[in-house]
């Protein structure tokens, strides 16, 4: 099921309501999403891809060949099921097929569909690299289950005091305002300039990817024809 974005006054309430819980001690606990298969948008709309690739309000998390002539842009949520499902059995293999072979540039950006992601999300960006982030953002959502739950901010620090956060560095990166702002911004842009209403959503070279998220074999068509048409 596709999830609306919020009109300008709900995503105030949402960072209040954010920043309001962090310092109560905690973030509010949302469910886990189904993890049937996801979807793809089906209503998607050309996009403006020299506006898509500029820079936005945080630096992309990128891994990959920087000169690959095909680019895959993924939007995602930290505590969306469908992205956990994607980052688990598909990623790896997409990663060790076209990114580590220098075929594709992947880039990750953060689109929270909720507090909880916004903090997870918060908590890459403060590890303070690229690299790092994304691996951060692989554990997490590979471990998504864990932290996800009635003590979420327990749990996530018990995860990520493993990637060498102290409790004050945890507690300063969840309390950082002016990063949580970046990250609502970069998720309105990508609702109001790019049509993204739920996660994951993917572009290949501009382009929506339509489908399943779920299977390789929804990328491959779309990746393998532009890697031969580059190679021709």
């Amino acid at each position: 099921m596709a999830h609306k974005t919020e009109s300008s006054a709900e995503k105030f309430r949402f960072r209040r309501a954010f920043l309001c819980g962090l310092a109560a001690g905690s973030v509010l606990a949302v469910t886990i999403a189904g993890l049937t298969p996801a979807f793809a948008q089906h209503n998607a709309r050309d996009v403006d891809v020299e506006k898509l690739m500029a820079k936005g309000p945080l630096d992309d998390l990128v891994i990959g060949n920087p000169d690959a002539k095909v680019t895959v842009i993924e939007y995602a949520s930290m505590t969306c099921g469908h992205c956990a499902n994607f980052h688990n059995n598909v990623y790896p293999e997409l990663k060790k097929k076209y990114i580590d072979t220098g075929k594709i540039r992947f880039i990750f950006r953060e689109y929270p569909l909720d507090n909880l992601a916004a903090a997870a999300s918060m908590l890459g960006r403060c590890t303070g690299s690229s690299e790092k982030a994304l691996q951060l953002a692989n554990v997490l959502l590979k471990r998504q289950r864990e932290w996800v739950s009635r003590e979420p901010v327990k749990k996530l620090y018990d995860i990520v005091k493993q990637a060498g956060f102290t409790q004050e560095k945890f507690n300063a990166c969840l309390r950082d305002q002016e990063l949580l702002g970046k990250i609502a911004k970069q998720r309105e842009i990508a609702s109001r300039d790019f049509g993204v209403a739920a996660t994951p959503t993917f572009f290949i070279n501009g382009k929506r990817l339509n489908g399943r998220s779920d299977q390789i074999s929804t990328f491959e068509a779309v990746i393998d024809p532009l890697l031969k048409d580059s190679a021709s």
